[in-house]
């Protein structure tokens, strides 16, 4: 009997195999070959999904790498939301087709989808709320990816990806910041078209406030001729912005492209101090005037 039981055993694989190939020879080869259509028309959607957006990021290139433009960064917000809409399309699609080919009846299945979805739109307002409000940022184009924003006074970064649920800043520490699209009232752009380098300059009461004005003029002129990517306009010295304890403050303005303000006032600091030492002109540093009350008082005997 063991001997049998062994042999039955050592069988078991080829009935398997015979079950397999008599359900490929009758219904299962049609049912195989549409499944394997349906995932090549996915796969082509996914594709040329992504084809297209590669097409619309290279249409809008202006070759320029140093500086992105409103167009450039459009074209890849849409790009990654529209590749994120066709991958949740395309597997709902191909699970549906899956079961239909199995003999699933989807027709109830849908409806029924149908009905859990809006029961679950009224569970789940705050996940509606932020894909209706993902779908507004998209259309009415507040801001892309590669935009500097401030969000609420809480969250400043560069967008790194947007989907129409959440928004992803990255700030300067390298930070990931999840947002859901929902909960933002308010947004500050701050590379929306150009941006300004405001740069305050204090020097001393002794200095010629003309001079000072023609040597900070100066110093905009050549960094615009430097960099003409970045400064994108010369200086504006806007005049004296206050008159401090220790010397008057001097105000100026450049036009950057967006983003470029901070990099832009850094070297424009730089230059301006290499520019007052060779020009001689101070600048000034706290100063304090200590008064010294000499000679105790002579005790009386």
């Amino acid at each position: 009997m063991e001997r049998f039981a062994g042999m039955a055993l050592m069988f078991q694989p080829l009935d398997g195999a015979r079950g397999i190939l008599r359900w490929m020879g009758g219904p299962g080869w049609s049912r195989l070959s549409h499944l394997l259509l349906v995932a090549a028309a996915c796969i082509a959607i996914l594709v040329a999904v992504r084809l297209v957006a590669r097409a619309v990021r290279r249409a809008v290139d202006d070759g320029n790498e140093a500086v992105t433009s409103e167009a450039e960064r459009r074209a890849e917000t849409l790009g990654s939301v529209l590749t994120n809409a066709a991958r949740v399309i395309v597997v709902a699609f191909f699970l549906l087709m899956t079961l239909q080919e199995f003999g699933v009846n989807i027709g109830p299945l849908v409806a029924g989808a149908g009905v859990v979805g809006l029961a679950l739109g009224f569970g789940a307002q705050s996940l509606v709320k932020d894909v209706i409000s993902g779908f507004f940022l998209l259309m009415e184009n507040q801001f892309g990816v590669g935009d500097i924003i401030n969000v609420d006074d809480k969250h400043v970064g560069t967008v790194e990806r947007m989907t129409l649920r959440i928004t992803q800043l990255r700030d300067a520490e390298g930070r990931a910041h999840f947002v859901p699209n929902g909960s933002i009232v308010r947004v500050v752009v701050l590379s929306k078209d150009f941006a300004r380098a405001l740069v305050d300059v204090e020097v001393g009461y002794g200095t010629d406030p003309d001079q000072a004005f023609a040597v900070l003029l100066e110093a905009g002129r050549k960094l615009h001729e430097e960099w003409p990517y970045q400064a994108v306009e010369p200086l504006e010295v806007k005049g004296i912005e206050v008159l401090g304890p220790s010397g008057f403050i001097i105000r100026t303005l450049t036009k950057t492209a967006p983003g470029a303000q901070w990099e832009v006032a850094r070297e424009l600091r730089r230059r301006i101090l290499l520019a007052f030492r060779e020009a001689g002109i101070e600048i000034p540093y706290p100063q304090r005037v200590v008064h010294h009350r000499g000679g105790a008082a002579e005790s009386g005997d």
